[in-house]
């Protein structure tokens, strides 16, 4: 699902998010929008709302979860670049399967890796014997350090909180995995005051961050870059650019002409606008910021003082965030909360320099054992602060994903500070995330179902070593054929009513529900999407694959699944033969068949004429551009290494 603020969704699409109930009730648990009182500029709360409350709060965070998929198909079509317009991507999972399964997608683009594992203190649910203990959490973090570090860009940074308990025995990972990029071991004092607790009177009040890669931001400033043709009192500056970062329907008070007030030159507006808006560049000119071209072919640039810029930027310190301690984090989740909801979590202004260390403002960050979301938050507030661009993606496999994290990061979306978990201000930010869960090792159990013959049964009878040999050799692999969990491909004719039984929270109760077939087949291919369309009851994707080739993907329902056992062998063929002429007729009608098609490999579910037949008549005997594959046969393989299928 989405979440997404108001401000990227179609006018079009309130009166119909005014009506929902559900979205209004959590918007109430959320943002207290039931406590904003009308007055003479602006609507207040009122049930069913109105649209023109929604017009006033464009900051409210839609969740997609309280719509129909007619809903969400065609709030997905609003975007043009749907990858792209993402800022962040939840994940409700064991940090190892969702590791595993961005691979393919984000390796080599993640430019900064901040985790703060759990420290094996003996109250983390590592319940093992003492001697077994700390070799258990290095085998479990060595794991996910493989597959993490495969993430990184080859500029990118590596940052691990860690305690005195571990530190040792995690540096000699650490080191024997990407030793080669070790810049340094930061300590930061993470308490204010004394620690008294320790029997052996030595105050245990701080923590290390151990830091891989190529370098961190602070460098020695480059003085050269600095001079002062004009003569300017303030001194030395140097010009930076001031071209905006989001186009017009996400940022539109930053799409303006802009003209020098003296010579009157229109400079126009570039595409994605200007970095500031009217009010900030009106007060820019007056103070004589602006560094004006000539022509209005030129684009006008700001003036950045070396007198003005911060210390930080000449060095980086190995004692790190300075005044920020334990205790501000808690307060941060107590005021977004109004109650205690996790203990310890890291301080937002902790994440926020670390994050600033890879002196990129429009990169990629990780954290795979997100907890509460204190780094998803952290890269919110710097983009708000800058107007940047950096994106997230969080891990969490508790229970808190949906009590802690998600409504966390729903929170600070909507407004900038918060009092007793309310919203102080409302100043809010445009965002929009998808949150994703991954089938888990339970699920998975859950949903192996055995087929077992009465002969087979017989084996299992035996009291001898053939026995065993049957259980470990064959039965799973022979009488689990069919089970979900083990991907059915037969049920891919109906590819929206894939269902799998996923716990309910109740001991041993469990409920059907719908897998996203074509989600998890987009991850399987590494696809960066660009465009999600229903048309004519097709559901097409397109998009760019790891080898850079364009990518369209069509899923159809071929035969509807719930009727089939009513229906004889030649019924089910005469609707496989239907649905196949439909696609091709769909096929032609979309023009995916010309010899000039952009896209170079075409994957359609079940089986069809696309690969055998030129739907051209004019291009017979032509050999398209584009190549058509099974999407059964792919998945497959993806999912399980098949070399033959």
């Amino acid at each position: 699902n989405y979440c997404v603020t108001l401000d990227r969704v179609p006018v079009e699409m309130y009166p119909e998010i005014a009506a929902n109930d559900a979205q209004r009730e959590e918007w109430a648990q959320l943002f207290a929008i039931d406590e904003i009182k009308k007055d003479l500029t602006t609507p207040g709360y009122s049930e069913p709302l109105t649209v023109e409350f929604l017009e006033a709060n464009s900051f409210l965070v839609l969740d997609t979860k309280f719509f129909d998929q007619e809903f969400k198909d065609k709030l997905l079509l609003s975007f043009d670049d749907i990858e792209y317009k993402c800022d962040g991507l939840l994940f409700h999972s064991e940090n190892f399967q969702a590791l595993n399964l961005m691979l393919e997608r984000y390796q080599d683009h993640v430019k900064c890796i901040y985790i703060d594992p759990p420290y094996n203190t003996g109250g983390d649910g590592f319940i093992y014997k003492d001697r077994y203990q700390h070799a258990s959490w290095l085998s479990m973090m060595n794991d996910r350090l493989i597959s993490g570090i495969e993430l990184l860009l080859p500029d990118g940074l590596l940052l691990v909180s860690i305690d005195d308990i571990e530190q040792h025995r995690f540096r000699s990972l650490t080191d024997s995995l990407i030793g080669d990029k070790f810049i340094g071991q930061f300590v930061w004092k993470s308490r204010q005051n004394k620690d008294n607790r320790n029997v052996t009177g030595a105050s245990i009040d701080h923590e290390y961050v151990l830091c891989y890669g190529k370098n961190v931001r602070g460098e020695p400033r480059k003085l050269d870059l600095y001079k002062n043709p004009d003569n300017d009192p303030r001194g030395p500056w140097s010009s930076a650019n001031m071209v905006g970062i989001l186009p017009e329907e996400q940022r539109p008070n930053c799409h303006y002409d802009l003209v020098n007030p003296e010579t009157c030159i229109n400079y126009g507006k570039p595409k994605l606008g200007w970095r500031y808006d009217r009010t900030t560049m009106d007060r820019l000119i007056e103070e004589n910021r602006i560094i004006w071209p000539d022509s209005e072919s030129g684009r006008p640039r700001r003036k950045v003082f070396l007198s003005e810029l911060k210390g930080e930027f000449t060095g980086y310190s190995s004692l790190i965030a300075k005044g920020i301690y334990t205790k501000n984090g808690t307060a941060e989740i107590d005021n977004l909360f109004s109650k205690r909801v996790l203990d310890f979590p890291k301080p937002t202004g902790f994440v926020k320099e670390l994050v600033e260390q890879t002196g990129d403002t429009q990169c990629l960050v990780i954290d795979f054992f997100a907890g509460s979301g204190t780094t998803g938050q952290a890269i919110i507030d710097l983009n708000r602060n800058d107007e940047c661009n950096r994106r997230y993606i969080l891990v969490e496999m508790g229970e808190y994903f949906d009590a802690v994290l998600k409504p966390r990061i729903q929170k600070v979306v909507y407004s900038k500070d918060w009092k007793d978990g309310k919203p102080v201000s409302r100043e809010g930010i445009s965002h929009m995330f998808k949150y994703i869960r991954l089938e888990s090792y339970e699920d998975a159990l859950s949903n192996i179902r055995l087929d077992r013959t009465g002969d087979q049964a017989s084996l299992l009878d035996r009291a001898d070593d053939f026995r065993e040999s049957y259980m470990l050799k064959y039965m799973l692999d022979v009488e689990s054929r069919g089970s979900q969990t083990l991907l059915n491909i037969d049920n891919f004719d109906d590819p929206w009513n894939y269902k799998l039984l996923i716990g309910t929270g109740s001991v041993g109760e469990t409920k059907p529900v719908n897998v996203d077939l074509v989600e998890t087949f987009n991850w399987l291919l590494g696809l960066k999407v660009k465009h999600i369309d229903r048309i004519s009851g097709y559901q097409v994707i397109e998009g760019e694959n790891p080898k850079g080739e364009k990518v369209l993907v069509i899923w159809r329902k071929i035969r509807d699944l719930t009727a089939e056992d009513a229906e004889s062998a030649e019924k089910i063929q005469i609707q496989k033969l239907k649905s196949n002429e439909e696609l091709d007729e769909f096929f032609k009608k979309q023009q995916y068949n010309t010899l000039d098609s952009e896209f170079d490999v075409i994957y359609v579910n079940g089986d069809n004429n696309l690969m055998n037949v030129p739907l051209d008549p004019e291009r017979e005997g032509v050999e398209p551009r584009y190549k058509v594959r099974l999407i059964e046969e792919e998945f497959k393989r993806l999912m399980f290494d098949v070399k033959d299928v």
